[in-house]
């Protein structure tokens, strides 16, 4: 998904890729997530970018969302989808939330 205009994004989703996230459904997780967005009409204001190992592979499947620095664990398919259906709403991902930066 390319981004061209920068001024509407609100959300930039870092999915893990790494090796240990892959075994754990991560490109189901990605597909997931930007199957979503798409069908949110989301591309304008959230962007997606496939990341090598974040360092918390016991977390697998990770993902990040900035700017509020939310770090998302076990996720699934299914949980990818919820995500992104949450980030529309102005909502977190509470049971697959395991840390929060609060750059905000």
């Amino acid at each position: 998904m390319a981004i061209f205009e920068l001024e509407p994004m609100k959300h930039h989703v870092l999915i893990c890729n790494g090796s240990t996230c892959m075994r754990h459904e991560g490109e189901e997780v990605t597909q997931a997530i930007r199957d979503e967005i798409r069908e949110q009409n989301a591309e304008a204001y959230i962007h997606t970018t496939r990341t090598r190992c974040n360092g918390r592979c016991h977390d697998a499947a990770v993902v990040i969302v900035y700017p509020q620095g939310d770090w998302y664990g076990q996720m699934t398919p299914a949980a990818g989808t919820e995500l992104v259906q949450k980030l529309v709403a102005g909502e977190k991902l509470k049971p697959h939330l395991f840390h929060t930066t609060n750059y905000k």
